[in-house]
Parts: C-alpha cells; sequence; structure tokens
C-alpha cells in the first residue's frame, strides 16, 4: 500500500489569537487544513472568520498561539518556499513601470536576486514580458500603474505574483473590486495560469461563484473565532468555461455554499 504523500501545506490544531489580556481576539480555534502540491484551495465565510489569518499563517507573518503551522512536512521556515501573493489592492509601485514591478520578485528572491544584474535585460526581461502576453498586457511593459486600468493592474499583479514560479500562490480578494464582466475574465486568466504553472493555491474570496469556478476544494468557515467547518470537493472538470456558471449542477452547488454559511452564522456549524 502507498504511503500517504507529505502535503505541500498543513495546519494541525492550530489556534491563533490577538492582543492580550482583557483584549485578547481569538481569531482562529483548533484549525486543521491539508492541501496538496497543487491544489486549489478556496476559503469562503462571513467577514471576520479567519480566511485572511491563515494566509498570514501559512506564509509565515504571524505565528500560532498553539497547533503546528507546515510546509513540506516540516515547522513553517524550516524548509525554504517561494510564495507568491496577490492581493484586492494590486500594490504596484507607482514608480516604476509595469515590467519593473512584475520583475520585483526576480530582484529579491532567492536564487533569481544572485543573477538578476547578469540577466534583467534579457532572460528575466524576457520571462515577464511572456507573462504579461499570457494575461493580455503585450506592449504595455514600459507602461506606469497610473496609466492602467483597475483591471489591467491585476493582471499585472498576478504576474508578479507568478514571475517567480512560486510553489503556493496566495491570493487575497484579488477580483473584488473590479466590475463583474472583468472579474469573470480574470478567473479565465487565473485558470489557465494555474493549469499552465501548478502551483498550490490558497485563494480567500466572499464570492461563492468565485470559489465553484476555480477551485478544486471550498472550505467553508464559521465565525470568530473561526474554523474551518466544512470542506467541499468540487467535481467540475477542468478546464471550465463560463458555461458551466449557468448549469444547475454549478448554481446548486453555490447555493449550497451559501446556505452552510448561513448556517454557521446562525449556529456555528454547517448543515449535515
Amino acid at each position: 500500500m502507498n504511503a500517504r504523500p507529505t502535503p505541500l501545506v498543513s495546519l494541525q490544531d492550530v489556534t491563533c489569537t490577538f492582543g492580550s489580556g482583557e483584549r485578547t481576539t481569538v481569531a482562529l480555534t483548533s484549525t486543521d487544513l491539508d492541501i496538496a502540491k497543487g491544489d486549489f484551495v478556496a476559503l469562503v465565510g462571513p467577514s471576520g472568520c479567519g480566511k485572511s489569518t491563515i494566509l498570514k499563517l501559512v506564509a509565515g507573518l504571524i505565528n500560532p498561539a498553539s497547533g503546528l503551522v507546515l510546509v513540506k512536512g516540516r515547522e513553517i521556515g524550516a524548509e525554504p518556499i517561494r510564495i507568491g501573493m496577490a492581493f484586492q489592492n494590486p500594490t504596484l509601485l507607482p514608480w516604476l513601470s509595469i515590467r519593473q514591478n512584475v520583475m520585483m520578485p526576480l530582484k529579491i528572491v532567492p536564487p533569481f536576486r544572485q543573477e538578476y544584474r547578469a540577466k534583467r535585460k534579457t532572460t528575466f526581461r524576457d520571462r515577464a514580458e511572456a507573462l504579461l502576453a499570457q494575461v493580455g498586457l503585450t506592449g504595455f511593459g514600459d507602461r506606469f500603474p497610473w496609466e492602467l486600468s483597475g483591471g489591467m493592474l491585476q493582471r499585472a499583479s498576478l504576474c508578479r505574483a507568478l514571475v517567480h514560479d512560486p510553489e503556493l500562490l496566495m491570493l487575497d480578494e484579488p477580483f473584488g473590486a473590479l466590475d463583474q464582466f472583468t472579474r469573470e475574465e480574470l478567473w479565465e486568466i487565473m485558470q489557465t495560469l494555474w493549469l499552465d504553472r501548478k502551483p498550490t493555491v490558497l485563494l480567500v474570496t466572499h464570492d461563492l461563484k468565485e470559489a465553484a469556478y476555480l477551485a478544486k476544494r471550498i472550505c467553508v468557515m464559521k465565525p470568530r473565532p473561526g474554523r474551518i467547518v466544512e470542506i467541499r470537493d468540487v467535481g467540475f472538470a477542468h478546464p471550465r468555461d463560463m458555461a458551466l456558471t449557468f448549469t444547475p449542477e454549478f448554481t446548486d452547488l453555490t447555493q449550497e455554499l451559501r446556505n452552510a454559511i448561513i448556517a454557521v452564522r446562525k449556529n456555528g456549524k454547517a448543515p449535515a
């Protein structure tokens, strides 16, 4: 019998608190989650349930009060891992061109930073341009962030998050501020980038349609203190197209997720 592969990321009975004394807030309690290499997991739930806290724990930006956060089978920080991140605000540096913004991880993340000076005008430039072309930004590398629309900035932000071939890609509501048409277009682009590059993805979103369209698994979380109360496998094969979102099966899934979130807001657990 083959041994089960070690998850790329594992949260084991994790509790996370902020503040101290009477000001202590329990953000997460008794949280368990295994994420396999190449998986695409979405976190959904009410505001303040700890979705972004899980991202910060996995990235090593904060430490758990108790429990274990493991990466590649070892405690966070013990094993090097390349991480890419994209947020609701693209956070591009306004004084740099779009290409320079995209190339920023190559300048600061090992092992690329050791080669940056030698390759910034050749191999690394070509790498950035290829990504920009893949998201529909051919010819915009020399533009500055203030010259691009919100949707174009998010495309550039995805390129920056992926340019250094991260093993783990963390997305914190990266499409939440966009109009519906632009959002759906970026879902298709995100799916293509994931299928081409196969990073392990952890997505935080309030959009149940977005979670069902992109993810392989969806974790429903209860309100503070947050905890994952249900994990749903998404049975639709990849690649997916927007026509899927109009099918009864897709609509049923998003409605079941909505009902689960309503239930956890009321009584702290998903419906049986």
